[in-house]
């Protein structure tokens, strides 16, 4: 799962601290959770123990939807399934061959004509649907990027191109603003999102199902929300525009102020007749992977603090706290006294004020270094570790990063760690500390998972255990 850990130093807590991590994003992949929550019985699909769906009461089974995710999720319900899947289109940056689904190209975190094209066929397979269909909705971190689906021109109101996406969410992805915020304008400038693709497949019976890339596990937020009701408005997507000072192209803003003067219909709603046959269901999210870490931590001996799956705002104030939790363990003992492990998931995000190269877990895991004020020696008890589950950090290559105050405990390496952050220009430092860690695609998003080791006193060398 990570590339090359021989390249880390050498110490249990770095071990403990990959390990934690890889298991985490283990637990989240398709192949563990479909497996896990849906059952077939004879014609019956029992869904996370809460639902049975009889599939001999439909003429078709359809897959449709996108994410990270979304090809491993398809492949994973042909296995369960077999035959009784009768086609479908899943768009994905991580593809996987699947032998009834069609699996279309799209890209991440920036929208791609490619990604039009696959978002169109969704759309199409989704209109073909009538009364007698059942549609398995798939949907992961990653899809709203991933299904762009530019809204068309209505009453005299221009359309929005790709070009305008792409501008609209890079200023977005830059300000600082929460994924709610972002996908609130999403989801008004898209013909997909906002539950549109749910009114494209009515009358037919929808059960969604879902990996959570989102905090708190708004399923409106999920990749926009391409099969659920939206409670947002035009005015909301204005509103988001104006708090983070946004230049966007003309088309948008135009189409957000005729929308919020009532000249386009709004995204259905809540008691839209769209939702009357629709249900969801999150197969997995931030905390199955934190749950999973923290198995691998109590089989090291260590015991796991589970601080929140809902961890926000910028990934520096996160650190600082994070660097205070472990710093109180060293002192006290409180609220867990070494050894431990303090695990945390949800999305920090980054307002980016510099032009360099990093994400917010690199950020994350570099000041929380640079924060940690302990001893000399206590500087290899502690180690912080932060990745993106998807395996991309940011528009880098790494899925993230993991170090201890030691890496930066000299004052050039300070120094130039802080000048770092203050260009968001993470990647360069971390990459010469030999920190980055590297997953290629994982098959899987639930956002972002964060570890922070602290061992016993004289535990910190002892010898490397590889799983």
């Amino acid at each position: 799962m990570i590339d090359d850990r021989d390249r880390f130093p050498e110490t249990a807590p770095h071990d403990l601290a990959l390990d934690c991590l890889a298991a985490g994003i283990r637990a989240a992949r398709p192949d563990r959770v479909v497996p896990d929550r849906l059952v077939l019985e004879g014609s019956r699909l029992l869904i996370d123990g809460a639902e049975t769906v009889d599939l001999a009461a439909f003429d078709r089974v359809l897959v449709l939807g996108g994410g990270n995710a979304a090809s491993q999720v398809a492949r994973e319900l042909e296995r369960l399934l077999g035959d009784r899947v009768d086609g479908g289109v899943v768009v994905t940056d991580d593809a996987v061959d699947c032998e009834r689904v069609r699996v279309l190209p799209g890209d991440h975190p920036t929208p791609s004509e490619r990604g039009v094209e696959s978002a169109r066929e969704v759309l199409s397979a989704a209109a073909s649907a009538d009364a007698d269909t059942l549609v398995l909705g798939v949907i992961t971190g990653g899809g709203s990027a991933l299904m762009p689906a530019p809204a068309e021109g209505v009453a005299g109101v221009a359309g929005v191109t790709l070009a305008d996406l792409r501008e609209t969410t890079e200023a977005l992805l830059a300000s600082g603003a929460a994924i709610g915020e972002i996908n609130a304008v999403r989801k008004h400038l898209s013909a997909l999102k906002g539950g549109r693709l749910a009114a494209a497949a009515a009358p037919a019976t929808v059960r969604c199902l879902v990996l959570s890339d989102v905090v708190g596990d708004d399923l409106s937020t999920i990749a926009s929300g391409p099969f659920v009701p939206d409670e947002t408005t035009f005015s909301d997507a204005l509103s988001v525009l104006d708090r983070y000072d946004l230049s966007v192209p003309n088309a948008v803003r135009e189409r957000l102020e005729r929308g919020a003067a009532g000249e386009i219909s709004e995204t259905p709603s809540a008691g839209d007749p769209a939702f009357d046959r629709m249900r969801t269901h999150v197969l997995a999210n931030g905390l199955t992977a934190m749950r999973a870490a923290a198995g691998v931590a109590r089989e090291a001996d260590h015991e796991p603090l589970l601080v929140s799956s809902r961890i926000r705002g910028e990934a520096r104030d996160a650190a600082v706290t994070a660097a205070a939790m472990a710093e109180e363990a060293l002192a006290t003992g409180n609220p867990v006294a070494p050894p431990a492990v303090f695990l945390s998931g949800g999305e920090t995000t980054v307002t980016v004020e510099g032009d360099g190269t990093g994400g917010p877990n690199q950020e994350f895991a570099l000041a929380a270094a640079l924060e940690l004020d302990v001893s000399p020696a206590d500087r290899d008890r502690v180690v912080v570790g932060a990745v993106d589950t998807d395996g991309v950090d940011g528009a880098t290559d790494a899925a993230g990063a993991v170090l201890g105050p030691d890496a930066v405990a000299d004052a050039e390496r300070r120094a130039a760690g802080r000048a770092a952050l203050a260009d968001n220009d993470a990647y360069p430092v971390l990459d010469a500390a030999g920190a980055l860690i590297e997953t290629g695609p994982t098959g899987t998003n639930v956002n972002d998972l964060r570890v922070v080791v602290v061992t016993e006193a004289g535990a910190a060398g002892a010898d490397r255990c590889r799983k």
